[in-house]
């Protein structure tokens, strides 16, 4: 009896980590369709292949589990430029590494500019009310801030970058394009998503940046 008391015990929070990771999948693949406004606890239910009371069970209401949902959205990238060792390489090709990896990211993960952009919509009330998100990008940061005075310090780059700005300015290269590829293929008439087109951007956001950071 002791030994089936445990063994149900031990199963439980593996069926307890499944049933979160199912409802946390399925409401990413509903918001990144429908945005917070537009999703709907049944669906997710319905994707997840659970009961909508245990989705209230384990996260309360929508507006937790959108939160839920961008925080492992958010973990998920972070975890991933971790594997780039931007500190085991020279300064130019961590910065090279970390232009691709975003570019590359944001193509392989279109739901992870949806969610961004519907959070912006709601002026990041949600990401506000988070405990994890600053330490999430305190790394990213710190480990930017070490590459830029590597190169300094080696005389490759210019001094007085902000690791903060440069993020952004990688980042941002990279969103507006695909955020806008729609738009911007139609007004300049271009296939700006083909396979050309997007391994000439990636060519130049880098000559851009480096550009930009490289000293004469």
């Amino acid at each position: 009896m002791a030994r089936a008391s445990a063994k149900t015990s031990e199963t439980r929070p593996r069926n307890a980590d499944r049933s979160q990771k199912d409802i946390l999948d399925a409401a990413l693949a509903e918001f990144a369709d429908y945005g917070l406004g537009g999703a709907r606890m049944d669906r997710i239910a319905e994707r997840a292949g659970v009961n909508k009371r245990l989705i209230y069970y384990y996260f309360e209401s929508k507006e937790s589990l959108f939160l839920a949902v961008l925080e492992r959205a958010y973990e998920g990238i972070r975890s991933e430029e971790q594997a780039l060792n931007l500190t085991q390489v020279e300064p130019v090709e961590a910065i090279r590494r970390l232009i691709a990896f975003t570019w590359n990211y944001y193509i392989a993960h279109p739901e992870f500019l949806t969610l961004l952009n519907s959070e912006n919509l709601h002026r990041a009330r949600h990401l506000k009310q988070s405990t994890k998100i600053s330490a999430m990008h305190s790394p990213l940061v710190q480990t930017l801030a070490d590459v830029l005075e590597r190169g300094h310090k080696g005389g490759i780059f210019r001094a007085g970058v902000d690791p903060v700005q440069l993020y952004i300015s990688i980042a941002g290269l990279s969103y507006f394009y695909l955020g806008n590829s729609h738009t911007l293929s139609t007004i300049f008439d271009r296939p700006l998503l083909g396979p050309k087109a997007k391994l000439e951007r990636l060519s130049h956001m880098t000559d851009l940046v480096l550009g930009y950071l490289v000293r004469d």
